[in-house]
């Protein structure tokens, strides 16, 4: 499958086949690696990683994964470039463009990570935007394809803050992939309306469902559940409502006693606020996955800029 010189912006612009083949190829990347093979793919290719937002597992998961694959990562923080305060973000665009082969960007607008590849000329990862988390998606996939040897038929629930950029990529995920997505929350939490549709739209097509409750009981029959925290980065002012209003979406024993069966597992994209979304005890007892879901997150980036940027 060709993907070269494509973005990678949101699942929203990648059929199911393609996002299916970079879950393939990080499965084979990372089985790869654990024998201790690297690559040659990114030999010669310098890699802009533009960080307005910090992050542990992104910038890793981008900076060894182009280092294992012969490239040159460079890592721009929000002290080394301004997006859009001494220079315009399409004229950031046109220069870095004509210096590295693929940028990385991790920020606030998502306007921002689109103008970056409709300026640069060269292949854009979103790494995170207030909208869309993508990368994240690929790897709670591989590890749920680890986990259960199939992605299309597994109901998966998102419970907590629905319409932040981890709930609209699972939902959209979920739709392409044909899992049965149940978006657990507070109504005021749910996913905005023109999102949904076009994601009823991609279930159509994949056999999914999807399904926005406030009702804790909608987890029976759950293969995964999934959380995230319940504050948002650059959200902080809002913490002590979202609490309030979460309290009941918490994974813990009694949430995951109502899916009525031992083999569910628990997701988290990490960081994770023991105590608020989650449970000290449920995180531990779930730990193995989780931790496996993030090392995921470096085979799944490593996979994207193979395929759209690799040799």
């Amino acid at each position: 499958m060709n993907l070269k010189g494509r973005s990678f912006l949101t699942l929203k612009d990648f059929t199911p086949e393609e996002i299916e083949y970079f879950i393939d190829l990080a499965a084979k990347l990372k089985a790869d690696k654990k024998k201790g093979i690297t690559g040659n793919s990114l030999k010669g290719k310098n890699v802009a990683l533009i960080f307005e937002k910090p992050s542990t597992r992104t910038r890793c998961s981008f900076t060894i994964g182009c280092i294992d694959e012969g490239g040159h990562p460079e890592y721009l923080g929000k002290d080394d470039i301004q997006l859009g305060y001494k220079e315009s973000v399409e004229d950031t665009a046109r220069v870095l463009g004509r210096m590295f082969d693929g940028i990385e960007f991790r920020g606030f607008l998502h306007e921002n990570v689109e103008k970056l590849a409709k300026y640069s000329g060269v292949p854009v990862w979103n790494g995170l935007t207030d909208d869309y988390h993508p990368t994240q998606i690929l790897a709670d996939f591989l590890t749920l394809k680890e986990q259960f040897g199939i992605l299309k038929g597994l109901t998966f629930v998102f419970a907590g803050d629905g319409r932040n950029n981890m709930g609209n990529s699972l939902m959209i995920g979920c739709a392409k992939m044909g899992l049965h997505f149940i978006c657990l929350a507070p109504e005021s939490l749910w996913p905005e309306s023109g999102l949904i549709d076009e994601c009823k739209e991609y279930a159509k097509e994949s056999g999914s469902t999807l399904t926005f409750t406030e009702n804790p009981d909608a987890v029976a029959g759950a293969d995964c559940i999934y959380t995230d925290v319940w504050c948002s980065m650059g959200e902080e002012d809002k913490a002590a409502e979202r609490v309030a209003i979460l309290k009941p979406y918490q994974v813990n024993k009694e949430l995951m006693a109502k899916t009525g069966k031992d083999s569910t597992i628990v997701m988290h994209c990490l960081p994770a606020v023991k105590g608020n979304e989650i449970t000290e005890e449920v995180f531990d007892q779930h730990a193995e996955v989780i931790f496996d879901e993030a090392e995921n997150r470096m085979h799944t980036i490593k996979a994207v800029m193979v395929a759209t940027l690799g040799e």
